[in-house]
């Protein structure tokens, strides 16, 4: 259940699955979507995430459906990008270390030490590093 207000980030995985009907977990992302949209919840992304998003949708879409994921973004109220600067990509290589987060990328490392700055226990993902992490995931 998500409460009013709660904060969810958004991984690619879950921008890519709403934006390309053709991904495997389209449906599951879209209910997500939906649920987190009719609670208020306030959705958190990364510049990280935009470009990884943003570059996929470019190469493995097009261009025309990259922008627009990318013109989507200005329709989603209570919606945040964080920045991630150099302490938080240094603190970010410590995941590196944990052999349960066996092929982790560097954008997911730095969205782990970003949810934790931020206070964010929740992620619209379908990726099990971060549940591996310590987060939940959206229904």
């Amino acid at each position: 259940m998500i409460r009013a207000g709660e904060r969810v980030f958004v991984d690619s995985g879950g921008w890519i699955a709403l934006a390309e009907r053709r991904d495997p977990h389209h449906e599951r992302a879209r209910g997500a979507w939906e649920t987190l949209c009719r609670s208020g919840a306030r959705i958190f992304t990364s510049v990280a995430v935009v470009l990884e998003t943003f570059t996929f949708l470019d190469r493995r879409g097009s261009r025309d459906l990259a922008l627009r994921w990318r013109e989507s973004l200005s329709a989603v109220r209570n919606f945040e990008v964080l920045g991630c600067g150099a302490n938080d990509l240094d603190e970010a290589w410590s995941y590196f270390d944990r052999k349960d987060l066996h092929k982790l990328s560097l954008v997911d490392a730095t969205t782990f030490v970003l949810m934790r700055k931020h206070r964010i226990r929740i992620a619209l993902a379908f990726d099990t590093h971060f549940v591996a992490a310590g987060f939940r995931l959206v229904p």
